[in-house]
């Protein structure tokens, strides 16, 4: 039985709050974990680990970090400051179509590309692993 990307959001949805001890309500899809709805590096474990009881999908930090990343070596998602590069900017627009690349452009920092996921982006993640999963 296939699940579905609604399925998968809500439960996504669901761990968040659990994890965070917030209501459901407050955990929109547009909600970044990290600067919206308060989550910690350390909450990020909990809530993968709360998504895998509800779906059955096991997301490791790192795979999140690679799904971000999207397979492109450090040296070409980042430039030599650090900074998020036209390629991976290029792969974070379709991961993340929420971005404004262009305000993003020149400004984003590699390491705070975890602080943009959105809970829809999380849901996202999941549910490709889902697809994969079942291929």
């Amino acid at each position: 039985m296939a699940v579905t990307e609604d399925k998968v959001l809500e439960s996504v949805r669901q761990a968040v709050a659990e994890a965070l001890g917030i209501p459901v309500a407050e955990v929109m899809p547009e909600a970044t974990l990290f600067e919206d709805l308060g989550a910690e590096s350390i909450d990020l474990l909990d809530i993968l680990f709360r998504i895998e009881k509800k779906t059955g999908v096991k997301v490791k930090a790192a795979d999140v970090g690679d799904y971000v990343q999207g397979g492109i070596p450090d040296e070409v998602f980042g430039d030599e400051n650090e900074r998020v590069s036209e390629a991976g900017l290029a792969h974070l627009k379709k991961i993340m179509p929420q971005l404004d690349v262009d305000a993003l452009r020149g400004n984003l920092e590699a390491a705070n590309v975890i602080n943009l996921i959105t809970v829809q982006n999380l849901a996202d993640m999941v549910a490709f692993r889902t697809q994969r999963s079942g291929d």
